[in-house]
């Protein structure tokens, strides 16, 4: 497991490199390594099973968004 410091040194890299028109070799690397900061930043555990289930609590007791069955269906053409 890399270093939160290391990581974040090579994701400041990465983004600069983003920033001056270059493109990255593994674009999935440079996503699992902003995940896993954003992850150390809100201090979230990876291996804590109560972070599952407390999110899937949440999301069962979330009621539905208005007006999202008109979102879904596509839009008709003429």
């Amino acid at each position: 497991m890399i270093s939160p410091v290391k990581d974040l040194v090579i994701l400041l890299y990465e983004t600069a490199l983003l920033s001056s028109g270059f493109s990255l070799e593994d674009p999935q690397t440079y996503d699992n390594r902003i995940y896993r900061m954003i992850k150390l930043g809100l201090g979230i555990d990876e291996d804590d099973p109560t972070a599952d289930d407390t999110m899937a609590a949440v999301t069962e007791e979330m009621p539905p968004l208005e007006g999202e069955e008109d979102s879904l269906r596509m839009e008709e053409v003429d």
